[in-house]
């Protein structure tokens, strides 16, 4: 296949088109595997999603399916979109719920339903994006200046550095528990005893790629756990995290037979009106990481999982 053209002119769309002629060694190919050798630098996965888009031509009409067969002579056309990936790093204006903010530092109150950073299935309106729009320091900083994660259905207090020395230090903080962060959680079952401390491992779960599980090759982890009020079969817990694994407290109370509720990925059931993981981060305390002044920061939770534990705790 000879590429005859190359690139757009000024009224098309903001990215390249290539063009060329199926040629007779072509001849019979699959549509997907001939626009590998048009677009060597694009994976045949993000080629075959542009086909299914519409942006792959044949003498002008959309091409599809992927698995279609090319014939001699036949013009090729191809718009070369960036992957989804390639586009996440970007300012995407979005309401954020500030608690505290100066030069260094900002303190956000993240909702439930908002991913943190952009990953597959996820690729934009995520947090990132936000805080690209909001300061244009945030494009300098690793991460954007998040230190730490929230789950997608965990609501509460979250840090971001807006300096790379805050950025530094603030990693260098979570990393020596200098910062001391209080969960609220609603679990299934009686929690008992009411003053427990869960210490073990977390790792991938080598049998799902999308759990985390309690694994010998894990990393340490250890979670304080106070049961405030049980009702009706579901404990209302407050938990001190001193890691901070991925899904730590979902992964430690669930080993403890007590899934919290509505999380499905462990076990967990929707009840009192949760349809998301009862967990919310009501609670951070920490010395500015320039400064060194006392901090402390709390966040309401939100009207769900308020409704929830009132029903328990009262």
């Amino acid at each position: 296949m000879a590429e005859d053209e190359t690139g757009a002119d000024p009224g098309a769309p903001p990215f390249e088109t290539r063009s060329a002629v199926v040629d007779a060694a072509l001849h019979g190919q699959r549509l997907d595997k001939a626009l590998v050798a048009l677009a060597p630098e694009f994976s045949r996965s993000h080629l075959q999603h542009l086909i299914e888009l519409g942006h792959v031509r044949l003498d002008g009409a959309p091409a599809a399916p992927p698995a279609r067969r090319l014939r001699a002579g036949q013009r090729l056309e191809l718009e070369l979109v960036p992957t989804d990936e390639s586009r996440a790093f970007r300012p995407q204006a979005m309401a954020l719920a500030i608690l505290f903010e100066d030069e260094h530092l900002m303190v956000i109150d993240k909702p439930a339903g908002l991913v943190v950073h952009p990953a597959p299935g996820h690729w934009q309106g995520t947090l990132l994006n936000g805080l690209l729009a909001h300061h244009e320091a945030a494009a300098t900083l690793p991460r954007a200046g998040i230190v730490h994660r929230l789950d997608k259905d965990t609501s509460g207090v979250m840090l971001v550095g807006k300096s790379l020395p805050a950025v530094t230090a603030l990693v260098r903080m979570i990393a020596a528990r200098d910062v001391q962060r209080r969960y609220r959680a609603l679990a299934h079952g009686r929690v008992e005893p009411a003053e427990q401390t869960v210490d073990a491992p977390i790792g991938r779960d080598p049998g799902s790629r999308l759990r985390m599980a309690v694994v010998a090759s894990g990393k340490p982890a250890r979670t304080d756990v106070h049961r405030v009020a049980e009702r009706g079969g579901i404990s209302a817990v407050e938990c001190r995290l001193h890691t901070g694994r991925t899904h730590q407290i979902r992964v430690h109370l669930a080993l403890r037979g007590h899934p919290l509720v509505a999380d499905a990925l462990y076990g967990g059931a929707p009840a009192l009106g949760m349809a998301r993981q009862a967990l919310h981060a009501w609670r951070l305390e920490l010395a500015h990481p320039i400064s060194g002044g006392a901090l402390a920061f709390e966040a309401a939770p939100p009207p769900d999982f308020t409704a929830a534990w009132a029903a328990v705790a009262g």
